[in-house]
């Protein structure tokens, strides 16, 4: 039996209730405890950041707007910058699996920042002042684009720029632009490029993804705090909107060194009912994970072997591959970012389903799509980071390997279409490919030019830079 000593009594509209004596939070935060035992999995740290962001601009604008007394303003203040720092993410247990709303969540901060704030003298209450002008219905919108567009600028961002660099700086090395290697069409050989040019079109996809994710900045700038209950703004000062995106773009960018162009949404009604700015970024960071699996895939195919696969390139041997085969080695890197892959792809399908929950004037899937999108800018972060510097940064280039797959290549013969026709092209790579027999020899053999012309028209390196063979 739990020892009486170690809790309280709590009260909220519902009754008494038995909280932790050493709890920050309250009744309604217990009950959700009580209530959702699903996953033990909290609410993502950005997604409390992003909450104690709110809370202490939406002080701020009520005390300049005459509704909150200065005491009780700046000690909420105090308190909710705490809690956007970190230092009371152990009073936030709430499990993720809870009201569709959020309100839990919400109420879990306004229970543990009136606690904090409050002195014997100075009561502050979680409802009447910290949540004073907002309702859950737009506060937890508002920190799911909130904290989405902090993390996309703090950590997604920069490592998505410090891949595209990496593959930058690999493909300028030597051993990488200089390396002409057999192309591959449906996994059959294919008309020869270098591998700086494979590598480039890596580079070039994830350029235009970037593209697309900061687009996205848009959807996640415009918040619907001051919509309330259901949009129409009831028990929040007209000039509430406004205010508090400037007050929290300025609590972001003194506390994270981020600039926001946080501004209110055209539409309040929409911003509680259709969580689109989540959708959106979601959808450009399953096309990311489309893109990192493509890199990965290639990365492995290349890798293959080394005996019996491709072994075009060598990837740096970072642990033992087997715990029955020794001396086997795997290509752990594009192995783990492909996971990543996978799961943000199966994020976005969560947040897709949970958009559809969108029921007249409020989504009650929120929590979910708030613990989804964030992951998987998270881990899409994390992912990049460890392809970069130990994936991309740091295998080696097998040339010999390269060149001996390019000298049985049938299909160089393409090169020599013009010349000697299609047919003719055709039965001299048959030939060459059923006697495992480099093409220029069979060539020689089969038409009257001669060996130098040749080695000239089927040179590798020359039939990467396209046009007419001639």
């Amino acid at each position: 039996m739990a020892d009486k000593k170690a809790y309280r009594t709590e009260t909220d509209s519902l009754g008494p209730v038995q909280v932790p004596k050493d709890a920050h939070y309250g009744a309604q935060t217990q009950r959700a405890v009580d209530n959702f035992p699903v996953s033990g999995l909290p609410m993502p740290r950005p997604f409390i950041s992003a909450l104690g962001y709110i809370k202490g601009a939406a002080a701020a604008v009520n005390a300049e707007l005459g509704l909150l007394d200065r005491g009780r303003a700046s000690a909420i203040a105090k308190a909710a910058a705490e809690v956007a720092a970190g230092v009371h993410d152990a009073h936030f247990p709430v499990d993720v699996f809870q009201t569709g709303s959020g309100t839990s969540s919400n109420m879990n901060a306004n229970e543990v920042i009136a606690s904090l704030a409050s002195k014997p003298k100075r009561l502050v209450h979680p409802n009447d002042h910290v949540n004073m002008g907002q309702s859950s219905n737009d506060t937890v919108p508002t920190a799911i684009l909130l904290s989405a567009a902090i993390v996309l600028e703090r950590r997604l961002l920069p490592e998505l720029d410090h891949l595209i660099r990496s593959i930058a700086r690999r493909t300028a090395r030597t051993d990488v632009a200089k390396a002409v290697k057999t192309g591959r069409t449906h996994l059959m050989d294919a008309m020869p490029l270098t591998l700086k040019q494979e590598m480039d079109t890596w580079s070039a996809h994830l350029r235009q993804v970037r593209g697309h994710l900061i687009a996205c900045r848009t959807d996640l700038h415009a918040l619907p705090q001051g919509a309330t209950a259901i949009g129409t703004g009831i028990n929040a000062h007209p000039k509430f909107s406004g205010l508090i995106a400037r007050r929290i773009s300025k609590a972001v960018r003194e506390a994270e060194g981020i600039r926001l162009k946080l501004q209110p949404m055209d539409s309040l009604f929409a911003g509680l009912a259709i969580p689109e700015g989540a959708v959106q970024l979601s959808s450009q960071l399953r096309a990311l994970a489309i893109a990192l699996l493509k890199i990965s895939n290639d990365l492995r195919w290349m890798n293959s072997g080394p005996l019996a696969g491709l072994g075009e390139i060598e990837m740096q041997a970072l642990q033992p591959g087997s715990s029955i085969m020794p001396g086997k080695v795997n290509p752990v890197i594009p192995e783990s970012v492909g996971m990543v892959c996978a799961q943000v792809l199966g994020n976005d399908a969560t947040i897709a389903f949970a958009a559809q929950s969108g029921n007249f004037q409020l989504n009650v899937m929120l929590p979910v799509i708030a613990h989804n999108l964030l992951q998987s800018l998270e881990i899409s972060a994390g992912a990049m980071r460890i392809l970069a510097d130990s994936g991309i940064k740091t295998f080696k280039v097998r040339a010999d390997s390269l060149a001996g797959a390019l000298e049985r290549n049938p299909i160089l013969v393409t090169a020599l279409n013009a010349i000697i026709g299609y047919p003719k092209a055709a039965e001299i790579a048959k030939q060459a490919y059923s006697e495992g027999r480099p093409i220029v020899d069979v060539a020689a053999e089969r038409t009257d030019l001669s060996m130098a012309e040749l080695r000239r028209l089927l040179d590798p390196n020359r039939l990467t830079q396209g046009g007419i063979v001639d």
